[in-house]
């Protein structure tokens, strides 16, 4: 049996390759689906992607995903920085979860710098472009092994 992993996107992020460049490459959302679910066949995991503006229909994946998956990959964009919700949520999932940033939270305004997602990850990626994606999807099949 495949193990599953959901991969939750916040905020924004179907606008990746399109705003921001400087920040967040030219890389679509879509390419990004298509190399993890690549990725994800040669470690025999099974994946689903989402992407929402809205915080509800995010933590409503996240309830969701208690019932199916063995890990969440989530990059939640502007709502790690002001989502106790978000967090909530997480912290009601038993499994994996990693966190993502296209772009190092750290070097940017002092708002960004602290994460409430990163209270419940297990490991975060940010910094590496939309490879971290796959550092994370890398990692997940580590932990799941």
């Amino acid at each position: 049996m495949k193990k599953r992993i959901l991969i939750l996107n916040g905020p924004n992020l179907n606008l990746l390759g399109e705003r921001q460049r400087d920040i967040y490459g030219e890389v679509t959302l879509q390419d990004v689906t298509h190399n993890c679910e690549k990725l994800a066949d040669e470690f025999g995991l099974e994946v689903r992607f989402e992407q929402s503006n809205h915080e509800g229909q995010l933590i409503d994946w996240i309830h969701e995903a208690r019932t199916y998956a063995h890990g969440i990959i989530i990059n939640p964009g502007a709502y790690s920085h002001t989502s106790i919700a978000i967090l909530d949520a997480l912290n009601a999932f038993i499994g994996v979860v990693l966190e993502v940033h296209v772009s190092n939270i750290h070097k940017r305004q002092e708002f960004r710098h602290k994460s409430y997602v990163s209270l419940r990850a297990d490991g975060m990626m940010a910094g590496f472009g939309v490879e971290g994606y796959e550092l994370a999807l890398r990692r997940m099949a580590s932990l799941l092994v």
